[in-house]
């Protein structure tokens, strides 16, 4: 529970983060989170404003001493990826988050942590409140909506912030300093189709895919884990080919930037074929489950019946989806010739809906190479638009070039290996992070990223590293002492 959280080391930090996962806090709907912070600026007496989108920028003076040094930038999300076990009966919209200690890791009880980006605003606020830690002239930002838009950062205009350095804290590896990241666009793909009354000779069955871990659809696509949507197209194909299956829903998938942990199918055989139709699909989750025991134990593919459907899709709009889906790219597209283990170009296949006389296909489209970006999302367009559909392309977001001669990455590296006697892995990511956004509105400013270790983002897995919080809070301490003069 949350007073167990608050008696981890540094106080400062868990406290501020047990603050803050009591309030609700989804993306697009911030407006407690935003008085919240709005509250806790002003609390300090501190000068805080919220700007026309719902970002809240808070600004420090410097503390004795450091008036000469340039003033930061310290940035982090306000938003969390909102998921949960289908088992756990949760409300994001009016429950805060349920934390355990877990060893080294702060777990939630069944849901997301919110750690992504929580840790970064809890250290934000600490740093705002202390009155003896050393800094610079420090302006806090605090962004809305980074999960699923970043319409904040998008919203940021110039002229609000005069930093010359920012320090984003959403980065999940603590021996990790950012320096680039991935643009994305959302690809969405619909159409509707006439249904058809459902032939009286046939049963009804739901088809589950379930227990799949889940995950970040950046950080995480090369890993090999499992996506719903494509085993259950999979399962939903075979079905067709070998019995005539036919579909009446689909419901897959939930966020464009989680990798798809469940789908829920409703579809209809002929009666004569039940028998060897349940058969059939027991094998396929052998064979599925069997490609995918090492990253996904605990997949399960559940087959039930239940009562007939009164519709199904139009055949040939089914053929089409099925094919579309099958042929549509998921996961890693192209590694960078440039940065070594670096994901490029990827593509998530994040929700599938069929339902109504409707189809809408969501995917998550990322590429550090803004051309690579549009190749594979005019390979998506034409793949949906061959089965029919119209294809929008909306939500575009920059990368984040790296400069390697970045006068305040030297700064970080070298503070990190005089801490850890080792040097830090200088890295781009295949997430999207705000500072590419920033960037353009505010171009002359010197950017990183950093941050502890948080495993299973976007996932009820989600976990922050108690041990890595310590370690990383040190660091932060460390360089708001060493932020170079003016």
């Amino acid at each position: 529970m949350s007073s167990e959280i608050r008696q981890l080391q540094p106080q400062e930090l868990w406290n501020k983060f047990a603050d803050l996962n009591a309030v609700p806090r989804p993306s697009k709907k911030e407006e407690r989170v935003i008085a919240f912070m709005k509250d806790f600026g002003k609390s300090l007496n501190l000068e805080t404003i919220v700007d026309e989108v719902g970002n809240v920028i808070i600004k420090k003076p410097a503390t004795v001493g450091m008036e000469d040094r340039t003033t930061v930038v310290l940035q982090s999300h306000l938003d969390m990826v909102h998921q949960k076990n289908n088992d756990t009966n949760f409300d994001f919209d009016t429950q805060g988050i349920a934390m355990y200690v877990d060893g080294d890791w702060v777990k939630a009880k069944g849901t997301t942590l919110g750690a992504d980006n929580g840790l970064g605003v809890a250290t934000i606020m600490a740093i705002l409140e202390s009155t003896d830690i050393e800094h610079p002239a420090i302006e806090a930002l605090f962004t809305i909506d980074e999960e699923t838009g970043m319409t904040g950062a998008m919203g940021l205009k110039g002229g609000l912030l005069s930093g010359g350095i920012l320090l984003n804290l959403d980065t999940e590896e603590d021996n990790e300093i950012g320096v680039g990241c991935a643009g994305g666009i959302d690809v969405t793909a619909t159409r509707s189709y006439e249904e058809e009354e459902t032939p009286e000779f046939k049963i009804g069955f739901t088809i589950t895919v379930k227990g799949l871990q889940g995950g970040h659809s950046g950080m995480q696509i090369h890993e090999g884990l499992g996506n719903a949507n494509k085993i259950m197209n999979r399962v939903l194909f075979d079905g067709f080919e070998n019995f005539g299956l036919r579909i009446s829903e689909i419901d897959g998938g939930s966020l464009r930037n989680a990798i798809p942990r469940e789908s829920h199918a409703i579809v209809a055989i002929d009666a004569i074929h039940e028998a060897a139709f349940l058969l059939e699909m027991k094998q396929q989750e052998a064979i599925i489950k069997t490609e995918l025991k090492t990253m996904e134990p605990n997949l399960e593919i559940v087959v039930s019946k239940c009562e007939t459907p009164e519709k199904i899709m139009d055949l040939g709009v089914q053929e089409g989806l099925t094919r579309a889906i099958y042929a549509a790219c998921n996961g890693v597209y192209r590694m960078s010739a440039d940065i070594p283990d670096l994901v490029e170009t990827s593509n998530n296949v994040a929700r599938v809906i069929v339902k109504d006389g409707n189809i809408k296909i969501g995917c998550l489209t990322r590429s550090s190479v803004e051309s690579a970006k549009w190749d594979l999302v005019n390979t998506l367009r034409a793949t949906f638009e061959l089965t029919g559909c119209e294809v929008d392309a909306s939500g575009d977001y920059p990368g984040w070039t790296p400069n390697m001669d970045s006068p305040i990455l030297k700064v970080l590296s070298k503070i990190y290996k005089d801490m850890n006697g080792e040097e830090a892995h200088v890295a781009a990511c295949h997430a999207g992070l705000e500072c590419g956004i920033l960037g353009t509105n505010y171009p002359e400013m010197d950017m990183i990223s950093f941050g502890p270790n948080i495993k299973g983002a976007h996932s009820p897995d989600e976990r922050a590293q108690i041990s890595s919080a310590q370690k990383y809070w040190k660091f932060v301490l460390e360089i708001l002492k060493q932020i170079p003069v003016k």
